[in-house]
C-alpha cells in the first residue's frame, strides 16, 4: 500500500522528533563553534524544529505532485532527494535570521546537522523501523 498523506505526517513527526532528536543530541557536542555547548544545543533544536515544521508544509507540495504519477508514490530516492530542497530553504531561513538560534550557525555546522540527521531517519524509515512497525506500510504509513 501506498503511505497517505496522514501516514507521511504522522511518520515524518515521529522519526524527527524521536530519532532526529537523538542524532542531534550526539552530533551537536562534535560541532566546532565558539558558542558555549548550550547554545549549540539551542540552535540545532531550533533548526531540527524547523525542519520538522516546514517538512509538514513540504509533506503537502509532495502529496500534490505524486498525484500526477501512476503509482501515486516517490521512487525512495526521491525521498532521499527531497532533502536538497527541505535544506536549502531552512538554510536561507536560518541565514536570513528568521529562525531564533540564540547563536549564529556556521554552513558547516547546518550541514553536518542536516546532513546527519537526514540521512539517519532516512535510513531508519526505509530499514529498521519496518521491524517494530511491520505493519505499517499496509496501514498507509500510520503510526497510531
Amino acid at each position: 500500500m501506498v503511505p497517505t498523506l496522514g501516514g507521511r505526517l504522522q511518520t515524518r513527526v515521529f522519526v524527527l522528533v524521536v530519532v532526529g532528536g537523538l542524532v542531534v543530541l550526539a552530533v551537536t557536542p562534535l560541532l566546532v563553534s565558539g558558542a558555549s555547548i548550550g547554545d549549540l544545543y539551542q540552535a540545532t533544536y531550533v533548526v531540527l524544529a524547523a525542519v520538522l515544521v516546514l517538512g509538514l508544509a513540504w509533506e503537502f507540495v509532495y502529496h500534490f505532485l505524486q498525484q500526477f504519477r501512476w503509482e501515486k508514490d516517490w521512487p525512495t530516492m526521491f525521498g532521499l532527494l527531497t532533502g536538497i530542497n527541505e535544506g536549502l530553504l531552512v538554510w536561507v531561513l536560518l541565514s536570513a535570521d528568521v529562525l531564533p538560534t540564540g547563536t549564529s550557525v556556521s554552513g558547516g555546522n547546518f550541514l553536518i546537522v542536516f546532513v546527519s540527521v537526514w540521512l539517519v531517519t532516512w535510513l531508519w524509515v526505509n530499514g529498521p523501523m519496518r521491524v517494530p512497525w511491520i505493519r505499517w506500510r499496509f496501514r498507509g504509513g500510520r503510526l497510531v
